[in-house]
């Protein structure tokens, strides 16, 4: 069957994805080959394209304490995006099928929560955390992570239950299933393609986020985003190191994204179209 010509990959639509791809990718391309390289050839002028590849940057790294703001990265984007999954799913379906007045109010209400800067939650957290000894702590940063992907959790997964019919779940109470039943075997599996989605959206946000972790954390908690700052200090700025710890930040989003990609496109498309 011949492709309709508007979806033929002609020369030129080949030329503009690749140069769209190499601009995108070359921020990325330069930190990667920054890693490898010395701090001499780094600082060289013109920069050497061709040059022996060194891990001294990523032993370094390894052996600092760089490793262990790694796990408390992990540990708290993953911790808060399945606690926030946890909740706002739930919350979704219920507002999905609420019927009552105050809906529309109540999801407004949701959303603002989102909409506001994080400086203006900063001071409230930080002496809050104080009181009650929560400053420098994982336990604290995934509290925090939580309380701003929920609106985000319940915003997305409310129109992927909103395309579900009602007299489905019903012919399934009819036929004796219990209300839990109805959610988790037959609701949850048809919006999986959304919880894939918001996954990624929360795991970015908690990974990526800078500002909170540098305010809330001192050494315990530090995540890697501020542990890679400490390489500029008064001494100099360690490039080499700079740039490992900056690729090593990006592999688990990329991992993350790429094992879930089917359901990232499925379930971003299906909320733009449905939304």
């Amino acid at each position: 069957m011949n492709m309709p010509s508007s979806r033929r990959a002609t020369p030129g639509r080949l030329a503009a994805i690749s140069a769209t791809l190499l601009i995108l990718l070359s921020p990325f391309l330069w930190l990667l080959q920054m890693s490898f390289k010395s701090n001499d050839q780094i600082l060289q002028f013109p920069p050497p394209l061709i040059f022996t590849p060194t891990l001294e940057n990523y032993i370094s790294l390894w052996h600092s304490a760089f490793s262990a703001s790694f796990v408390n990265s992990l540990l708290s984007a993953s911790l808060s995006t399945s606690l926030a999954l946890l909740f706002g799913v739930p919350a979704a379906y219920a507002l999905s099928r609420w019927t009552g007045r105050g809906k529309h109010s109540l999801s407004f209400a949701i959303l603002v929560t989102r909409m506001a800067p994080p400086i203006a939650f900063t001071i409230p957290f930080f002496l809050f955390y104080r009181w009650i000894g929560l400053l420098d702590t994982i336990t604290g940063l995934v509290l925090v992570y939580t309380s701003f992907n929920l609106p985000l959790v319940i915003w997305m997964m409310q129109p992927f239950f909103d395309t579900i019919p009602v007299s489905l779940e019903e012919a399934a109470l009819v036929d004796g299933a219990r209300t839990r039943t109805v959610f988790t075997r037959i609701v949850l599996p048809m919006v999986t393609p959304g919880i894939a989605a918001t996954a990624i959206l929360c795991f970015l946000y908690a990974w990526n986020d800078f500002f909170f972790a540098l305010i809330l954390t001192r050494t315990n908690a530090r995540t890697a985003p501020v542990a890679v700052v400490n390489f500029m200090n008064y001494e100099g700025w360690e490039w080499g190191k700079i740039a490992a710890g900056g690729s090593l930040v990006m592999a688990p989003v990329l991992i993350f994204s790429l094992a879930v990609r089917r359901y990232l496109v499925s379930g971003l498309t299906a909320g733009a179209v449905k939304g």
